[in-house]
């Protein structure tokens, strides 16, 4: 039986909004709040889950056909384990300041729901390419609100954005850095765990928000098609 055809545009949607991993799925909330003091913790975090997500979804759809239904679950959490250790390992050799901030979130970055959940539900399921794009769809998104939120609550607690990027990232993301406001007192809370909270619930509001209205105008124009 042949396979029905990769519908992209429905895998890139899914991964940056329709089923986000933090906005849709409410998954890694953990690292998500623990990390995301500035943008720069947010994108370092969010790159190295990217990654893991990617080559997760390409080597569980390369042994799908040799894992029997029973130790599944077993092969995947190796397969992840293996990948966030070389991973670990990578960002202590060449970005060893952004390693000891992230710290032992990056180990953790095994017990992401999100990960083992894809792998399961889409990776285990599907060809190489389309498991490799959902991968990376999925980790952009990731990345997208762990950045968000880390500049949100960097922007209020200290007015700069991207602090230390050239420490953390490398001399060639020094572009990165802004102070928004000279001589600024600082706001503790934004950066605070009760302010990524508060920071996330608004993020989580505005996106059913958003999602109600476009539902709302699809309805509308759906009404006022021409039978």
């Amino acid at each position: 039986m042949s396979q029905p055809p990769t519908d992209w545009r429905r895998i890139a949607a899914d991964g940056i909004w329709n089923n986000n991993v933090v906005l849709g799925q409410a998954l890694a909330l953990c690292p998500l709040l623990a990390v995301t003091a500035t943008a720069t913790n947010g994108l370092g975090l969010g790159l190295a889950s990217t990654l893991v997500m990617t080559l997760s979804g390409v080597l569980v759809a390369l042994v799908r056909s040799l894992v029997t239904p029973e130790v599944r679950i077993p092969v995947f959490i190796l397969v992840i384990a293996v990948l966030v250790t070389l991973v670990d390992l990578a960002m202590n050799a060449w970005l060893h300041d952004l390693h000891k901030v992230l710290g032992l979130f990056i180990p953790l970055i095994v017990t992401n729901c999100a990960i083992l959940g894809r792998a399961e539900s889409f990776a285990s399921r599907n060809p190489v390419l389309p498991s490799a794009f959902d991968g990376l769809m999925m980790g952009i998104g990731f990345t997208l609100v762990l950045v968000a939120l880390g500049a949100v609550r960097e922007v209020i607690g200290s007015a700069t954005l991207f602090a230390d990027a050239s420490l953390l990232l490398g001399e060639s993301m020094a572009f990165l850095e802004l102070t928004l406001i000279p001589d600024y007192p600082g706001f503790l809370l934004a950066i605070l765990p009760p302010g990524g909270f508060l920071a996330l619930g608004f993020m989580l509001a505005g996106k059913r928000l958003i999602d109600t209205r476009r539902a709302r105008i699809r309805a509308r124009g759906a009404t006022a098609a021409p039978v």
